[in-house]
């Protein structure tokens, strides 16, 4: 005998899938179905207009449909899209030589599908490094990683690990920020240290300059490899290409995805050259790796980002839209860098309540917490746009 769970959606939703909803059920119902994007906006399938300040979480940094990426992903589609990795395609090549360049060069990239990917990667990769014996993975309380065995055995929320008992071996967590218990963790066992700059899903919470700093002397005296998990914050999100460069760090291994695509499935891991050479052939790999339709969006996304000076308008927008959401009433913080904030409301709001009142009004934000909500909207919003999020955000809190 078979069962289905029950589809409850809205009735676009429910129209367009039918009665039996055709995915597993990991996200919960849909709320909405959005057909189109363009920049900052959304239209879902009953034609209502939304401001999108989420930007898939943190991916559509040029936002949607950026006509410069379309472009280049399709006239891709058209000449080359994968060939295996007994072979190269030049697309790959240049993203790579693109991706080592803004993380300073001396480095060596491998290309994957998602950031739980490059994780997994970065894992494997610092365990080869260690070698038997020094097998460990020390990560942070609240910090996360991916949804892959080991990716998410590296993350910092226990609750997360209960259904999926038992979890590989060998990561330790700390609380994030607190240098003498990191420092307690790291000993001849540990291979690396894991961290995020900015904890997102933990809640949009900022490492500060000095802890990371510190983290960065420790690894070196330990000889461990400091391992930044730059999925969410990378690629100009916080106001810096690279969250890390905000505390004047150099990681040794560096994960990416999300933004580098600008909506195109693709991650990365990076490392300086002598850690990578510590992977020989067949320790590794992907069918799709450096597959040249994901790396032609690589490389489109990089050169926009580039002529616009993303770093530079994340910093000025995340400047305005924070000092505008200070003035706001039960408002009671602001955290994060650049574009990726953290609106905390204390006990004056639910934060999931005035999540799905602003859903409703046109504006797609994400509860974080249960007191906070995340903000994330495309680097190339407008002034007006912010403008008429505030608005929005406002009315609801009235």
């Amino acid at each position: 005998m078979t069962t289905s769970h029950a589809f409850s959606a809205s009735p676009a939703v429910a129209a367009m899938a039918g009665a039996h909803c055709p995915f597993m059920p990991v996200f919960g119902a849909p709320q909405v179905m959005f057909v189109r994007g363009e920049g900052t906006q959304l239209w879902d399938a009953s034609g209502k207009r939304y401001l999108d300040f989420l930007s898939g979480i943190s991916v559509t940094s040029l936002g949607h449909s950026h006509p410069v990426v379309a472009d280049a992903i399709a006239e891709q589609a058209h000449t080359l899209l994968h060939v295996s990795n007994f072979f190269a395609n030049p697309v790959a090549t240049r993203a790579a030589v693109l991706v080592d360049e803004l993380l300073g060069g001396g480095g060596q990239v491998f290309f994957c599908n998602s950031g739980a990917e490059a994780n997994e990667a970065g894992i494997k990769l610092a365990r080869k490094f260690g070698g038997r014996g020094r097998h460990k993975v020390v990560s942070m309380l609240g910090s996360f990683h991916g949804r892959t065995l080991a990716a998410l055995a590296a993350t910092g929320q226990p609750a997360k690990h209960e259904p999926f008992q038992p979890m590989p071996e060998g990561f330790v967590h700390v609380p994030f920020g607190d240098l003498s218990a990191l420092s307690a963790a790291v000993d001849g066992s540990v291979a690396a240290v894991l961290v995020e700059c900015v904890q997102g899903e933990g809640g949009v919470i900022p490492a500060s300059n000095e802890w990371l700093q510190g983290v960065r002397a420790l690894c070196t005296e330990r000889g461990a490899l400091l391992m930044v998990d730059e999925v969410q914050t990378g690629f100009a999100r916080t106001g810096d290409w690279f969250a890390f460069q905000h505390a004047g760090v150099q990681p040794d291994v560096v994960m990416l995805a999300k933004a580098m695509g600008n909506g195109m499935p693709v991650g990365a891991l990076w490392a300086r050259r002598d850690i990578a050479s510590v992977f020989k052939p067949g320790d590794h790999g992907s069918t799709y790796s450096g597959t040249a339709l994901a790396t032609a969006a690589v490389c489109a996304v990089i050169e926009v980002m580039r002529e616009i000076d993303a770093p530079r308008l994340a910093r000025e927008k995340g400047e305005y839209l924070t000092t505008q959401l200070r003035t706001m009433p039960k408002v009671h913080d602001v955290r994060g860098r650049g574009l990726l904030l953290g609106v905390e409301f204390g006990a004056a709001a639910d934060a999931k309540a005035v999540q799905v009142e602003l859903l409703a009004r046109g504006l797609v934000t994400n509860a974080v917490t249960a007191t906070a909500l995340r903000l994330a909207p495309p680097i190339t919003v407008t002034v007006d746009e912010i403008d008429e999020a505030l608005s929005l955000l406002r009315e609801v809190l009235a």
